[in-house]
């Protein structure tokens, strides 16, 4: 008679041939193999480790803690705006820590010389030894601003506020003075919208109008730097120009060119005359009106006799101004 066993039945049995098969001891044997395994990836990482620590150890010998690469010249380009000393202070670099080259980050020095308002642009290198190559470039002053309602009454003096030909106000480095304190000052209005601030452009539009006679004028004459002391805007449609000498010469926003020829001319006839003209009004393309001083005042800075016609149309423009003097 055929047996037959029921699925509970064969349960039971797989379950104690498990158990049996299962033994301490061979689980035992599991438990070293495992061990093994992990003993050997422990090792492997500790061999690992121990050649990092030692690469690590090895670079930190051979260059952070080398003194034939602690940082011992910053080779800086001529420049008016910024020196030695003043690169290791806008970097941060404490040379009394005696640093190593490789612990500057020449990125971050770079970014901070680029903050500098009186900095247009700069590059920092490491050349091994032991230079820190660092080149800048600086911004160009094209004039003074000055804006007393803002608080910038101040010029031609360090820290007075410049403007380059970008536009870009910057306070006047030490050694950018000597080459920039000739040049003329731009009087601008306070105003809220369009503050005046150090690293920024400037926006205001009478900024724009004043530049655009101080190009005329540098146009005719290369020395017009030298005998400009001023000039602002004194409405919508007008400038006026003061010159070192006192003569105050009113502009339109435009037709500059033709403007400055005619105040040229006068200056030069005035100055062989002997004349000192206080007042001029150019806008007028004839009849222009002059008056003069009772007391002829002394030159500040530069002689008229400096100034001189640029062809003969000015000559003979300068003879037609000097009968309209005679009539004064």
């Amino acid at each position: 008679m055929k047996r037959h066993t029921s699925k509970t039945h064969r349960h039971a049995r797989l379950s104690v041939l498990e158990v049996r098969v299962m033994s301490p001891r061979i689980a035992w044997f599991g438990f070293l193999r495992m061990l093994g395994k992990v003993t050997r990836l422990a090792c492997l990482l500790a061999l690992l480790g121990g050649i990092g620590w030692g690469v690590w150890r090895g670079i930190q010998h051979a260059f952070y803690q080398n003194p034939d690469f602690r940082l011992q010249v910053i080779n800086l380009n001529p420049n008016p705006a910024i020196d030695e000393l003043g690169v290791t202070a806008a970097a941060g670099i404490d040379l009394t820590a005696n640093p190593s080259l490789f612990d500057l980050d020449v990125k971050e020095i770079c970014a901070k010389l680029k903050s500098l308002p009186e900095i247009a642009d700069a590059t920092v290198e490491r050349h091994l030894p032991g230079t820190l190559v660092v080149n800048v470039i600086p911004r160009a002053p094209k004039a003074w601003i000055s804006c007393s309602a803002a608080g910038l009454s101040d010029t031609r003096q360090a820290g007075a506020m410049l403007v380059d030909h970008a536009g870009v106000a910057y306070p006047c480095p030490a050694l950018q003075l000597e080459a920039a304190k000739l040049l003329p000052v731009i009087e601008l209005p306070a105003s809220a919208e369009t503050p005046v601030t150090a690293g920024e452009k400037i926006h205001h539009p009478e900024l724009d109008h004043c530049l655009l006679l101080l190009d005329a004028a540098r146009a005719a004459d290369p020395k017009a730097m030298q005998w400009i002391e001023s000039i602002r805007q004194l409405n919508d449609w007008s400038l006026l120009l003061v010159t070192r000498q006192g003569t105050a010469a009113t502009f339109t926003l435009g037709d500059h060119g033709r403007q400055i020829e005619s105040l040229r001319a006068a200056l030069d006839h005035a100055g062989e005359k002997g004349y000192d003209i206080a007042t001029i009004n150019l806008i007028p393309k004839y009849n222009i009106p002059i008056t003069l001083r009772e007391q002829p005042a002394a030159p500040r800075a530069i002689p008229v006799s400096l100034i001189k016609p640029a062809d003969e149309d000015n000559k003979r423009r300068a003879r037609d101004l000097g009968k309209l003097l005679n009539r004064n």
